[in-house]
Formats: structure tokens, C-alpha cells, sequence
């Protein structure tokens, strides 16, 4: 699990294999210097699994269904990128929940600058947007951002100085695909929603209304009640 706080900027070094089976070196001092083999690394908000480290450099291989569901297929030696460790349980969480499963890929619409912040509107699937909220938390790139604005087919989020300067959002241009990753407690709650709804989860759970909310609590007020009478 990640945070999407972003630790370091890093550099494709090589990309080989094809799109079935490729294998990616990176370099990135801070994030190699205590990887291990079998640790998570986030690439651009894509969670991979280390295979070999080399002094600052470490490699990973990535499958078809990664390539399908993000940027990384389009990356070249040369191009930065987006690191970040998995958090430690002691961490601070920093942002918020990131997986580093990318649910898709979206495309820049434009970049309107303030005076040290800008604007960035990002055209997103119709899958995802029903995800996104005003003031929600969503990850692009593998960067934790809160959206600033919502459209019928796209988003906006709000750059601060720091984030333009260490992250690859600084460069992204219209035109450019962005890895997307929707809030996992809003997919959970429609999986949890649509299951009761058709009752496949296996038990079957109560509505929660009003009516029903009112007389649970005025239950338990009662039993707290007597109980207190037989201290």
C-alpha cells in the first residue's frame, strides 16, 4: 500500500521484452538504497515488484495486464518517473489509500496557471468518473491529489509549487495520458451496495432506514438503562 506521496523523481534507464512480458530498470538513489528483492515500488502510481537492485538502480517486471490498464507501455529510456515505497505501518498517511492497481488512463485536456499553482483538467473514462467527487481524493500518476473541479466527462485538480516541481505532473502536457486510481473505499462501498441489493453476498443484511435506525437506538438506550438500575 502507498500514500501518494511521491519520494523521489526517477529515470527510466531500460525498457526490454514487449508488451506481454517487459522488464523495466529504474534509477532512483533514495528509493533503491533499502530495496530489496520482492519489495513494492509504485512506477507512476503502478505498484511492481522488484526483482534485482544494482547500486541505485533497481529492475521490475511488468505483465500484459499492466500495460493494458496504464502508461507504462509508452515509456522510453530517458523518461521520468514517479517513486514511492509501500508505506510502513508507522508511517504518517501522508494522502490517502493508494493501491497502486491503476483503474485506467487518462488524458490531460489542458493547464491553466495561477500564480505559483495551476489548474489541471483531466478527461477521465466514464467507468471511473462515477468514483470521483468534488473534494475527493483520487491518484494521477501516483500522486495523491484532492479534485478541484468536476465535469460530465473530465476533472480538475490544483498543483501546488511543490508538487509541480517534484513530480512528472510539472510536464505533463494536453494530450498526454495520466494513470488513473479512483478511491478503493468508494468501489468497495458500490461492490458492498450492489451485493446486498441482489443478495449474492451470502447473508442476507437489513435496510437501514430511518425507522429501523430509531428503534435500534432507542434499544439499546433501554438496556442501558436497566442496566445501570441493577449496579
Amino acid at each position: 500500500m502507498f500514500t501518494g506521496i511521491v519520494e523521489e523523481l526517477g529515470e527510466l534507464v531500460a525498457v526490454e521484452g514487449d508488451a506481454d512480458d517487459g522488464r523495466l530498470t529504474v534509477r532512483g538513489p533514495k528509493v533503491a538504497e533499502d530495496a530489496v528483492h520482492g519489495a513494492s515500488i509504485a512506477v507512476d502510481g503502478v505498484c511492481l515488484t522488484v526483482t534485482a537492485v544494482d547500486g541505485d538502480t533497481f529492475t521490475v517486471d511488468v505483465m500484459r495486464e499492466t500495460f493494458d490498464r496504464s502508461t507504462l507501455a509508452k515509456l522510453s529510456a530517458g523518461d521520468a518517473v514517479n517513486l514511492e515505497r509501500a508505506v510502513r505501518a508507522s508511517d504518517r498517511l501522508g494522502g490517502h489509500i493508494v493501491q497502486g492497481h491503476v483503474d485506467g488512463v487518462g488524458t490531460v485536456v489542458s493547464r491553466t496557471p495561477g500564480s505559483r499553482w495551476e489548474v489541471v483538467r483531466i478527461e477521465a473514462p466514464a467507468g471511473l468518473l462515477r468514483y470521483v467527487a468534488e473534494k475527493g481524493s483520487i491518484a494521477v500518476d501516483g500522486v495523491s491529489l484532492t479534485v478541484s473541479g468536476l465535469g460530465p466527462d473530465w476533472f480538475e485538480v490544483s498543483l501546488i509549487p511543490t508538487t509541480l516541481e517534484l513530480t512528472t505532473l510539472g510536464r505533463r502536457q494536453p494530450g498526454d495520458g495520466v494513470n488513473l486510481e479512483v478511491d478503493v473505499v468508494a468501489k468497495y462501498v458500490e461492490r458492498l451496495m450492489a451485493s446486498g441489493a441482489s443478495g449474492t453476498s451470502g447473508a442476507t443484511a437489513p435496510d437501514v432506514t430511518a425507522e429501523n435506525t430509531t428503534e435500534v437506538g432507542a434499544s439499546t438506550a433501554a438496556r442501558r438503562e436497566a442496566s445501570e438500575e441493577g449496579q
